[in-house]
């Protein structure tokens, strides 16, 4: 298990990468974006994308409305 950040708060998870824990995490919406200690990070490149402890996990989805 690692400890990371996701949106703010403290975590811990088994993924080794960015788009395992978007899938533990159950983020399963296609229209998401992420960030890994403040890089953005393209859908494509998520699985190739190895988290670490302490990192920083940001998952942004987008806000209907106006």
């Amino acid at each position: 298990m690692k400890q990371i950040i996701v949106n703010a708060e403290e975590i811990s998870v088994s993924a080794d990468t960015v788009e395992a824990a978007l899938s533990e995490l159950d983020y399963t919406t296609p229209s998401i974006a992420t960030a890994l200690n403040g890089l953005f990070i393209p859908r494509e490149l998520r699985a190739g994308a190895v988290l670490k402890d302490g990192d920083r996990l940001e998952i942004l989805a987008p806000m209907q409305g106006g």
